[in-house]
């Protein structure tokens, strides 16, 4: 089923957040909450700021109807609307939110600009990008960019550009007009990681972000946490868990205990027929990682140097949890691998411990890098 249009009055009162997609930064936003949607679910988190860092002033999930959202496509603007509303009072304060839209409708590239371009300027040199890049049409789109580095000393600034359908994104900002939600910014869900778990240092690897949910798994090149690609799979742990519970005729969440608990290092008889469960699922989505991995690593230019040379592997989502699945993508790939930490930018543990421990974390990256746009 095809997704709504948004009305025409909506799409008018809306058009601040629709065609200045990363709005311009006021000097005082409001308190901010980062929401995270996706088919099953909705995440949130509220951030404020205090004298070290911040501290987590609201953060929730709660699953969506069947149906509402499929394949990141929003299919009823009302009833999104209506679990807002239903939500919105756990947003600590926040009556505003920074939103990530479903990367499976994106398209992300990168491109250069002449250094000192403006923002007008910039947008144009993307329409034209647009027939070799992207097959809709300008008009029928909603595009914005990142800097990625200033003047590289020989191509001008490099950028990354995010283009999403104009109706998938309006029927988005549709139902938070409708739940009386201001509407600060829209982004894929890749740069709301980026910016949580990037080290934001000049000198910080190209890194390759495997987002491992529950349904599906997100691929993202990051350059300075900024994406410049950005892909999906529909292989997730959701399918590692219905495996070994059949493999040894457990419960759900007995399952989902061996897969956080022993995993790929069980190493009894007794559980030996769940591991090689886990790893049958595993090797599906490592052979998704290797083909990403190589084919950005290996890129070359016309004079042979490699273009994206990947420094590392960071892993992210609930199903990254997954014991020994870290060490397993290093020992295949034999690459630098780790798990995502999502609080590098939002506090000390030496002064303050979130109330999300680090394996459900994982699951929040979205949601928290996110808030970190008016943090």
């Amino acid at each position: 089923m095809s997704a709504p249009s948004a009305s025409p009055a909506y799409r008018n009162h809306l058009s601040h957040v629709i065609d200045r997609w990363f709005p311009t930064p006021r000097v005082i936003l409001p308190l901010a909450v980062g929401i995270d949607i996706s088919d099953s679910s909705i995440k949130w988190m509220t951030l404020k700021e205090v004298s070290n860092g911040y501290i987590v002033a609201a953060e929730g999930n709660k699953p969506l109807p069947p149906g509402l959202v499929v394949g990141g496509i929003l299919q009823d603007v009302a009833g999104l609307s209506h679990v807002l509303v239903e939500i919105k009072s756990q947003f600590g304060g926040a009556t505003a939110a920074h939103a990530a839209l479903p990367e499976e409708s994106a398209y992300v590239f990168s491109m250069h600009v002449p250094a000192g371009s403006d923002r007008d300027q910039i947008l144009r040199m993307i329409e034209f990008e647009f027939e070799g890049r992207v097959p809709i049409p300008p008009s029928a789109a909603v595009y914005d960019f990142s800097v990625i580095q200033k003047n590289d000393g020989t191509e001008g600034d490099e950028i990354s550009v995010t283009v999403f359908p104009r109706d998938i994104a309006a029927n988005y900002a549709e139902s938070f007009a409708l739940a009386d939600i201001e509407l600060l910014s829209l982004e894929v869900e890749a740069r709301s990681i980026g910016r949580a778990v990037s080290s934001r240092e000049a000198d910080e690897p190209i890194t390759l972000l495997v987002d491992f949910g529950r349904a599906r798994t997100g691929f993202a090149v990051l350059k300075h946490g900024v994406p410049i690609f950005t892909s999906t799979v529909d292989v997730g742990g959701e399918s590692i868990l219905e495996a070994v519970q059949h493999a040894l005729s457990i419960t759900r969440d007995e399952a989902e205990l061996f897969c956080d608990t022993e995993g790929l290092l069980a190493r009894t008889e007794k559980t030996s027929a769940g591991t090689e469960a886990i790893q049958k699922g595993a090797a599906m989505l490592m052979s998704e990682i290797e083909r990403h991995y190589r084919y950005w690593d290996t890129r070359r230019n016309d004079k042979g140097e490699r273009v994206t040379p990947v420094g590392r592997i960071i892993l992210i989502g609930g199903s990254a949890n997954l014991k020994g699945f870290p060490e397993y993508v290093a020992g295949q790939i034999h690459a630098s691998v780790e798990l995502g930490n999502v609080w590098r930018h939002i506090c000390d543990f030496d002064v303050y411990i979130p109330p999300i421990d680090r394996h459900t974390s994982l699951q929040f990256a979205t949601a928290a890098g996110l808030a970190l746009r008016t943090a």
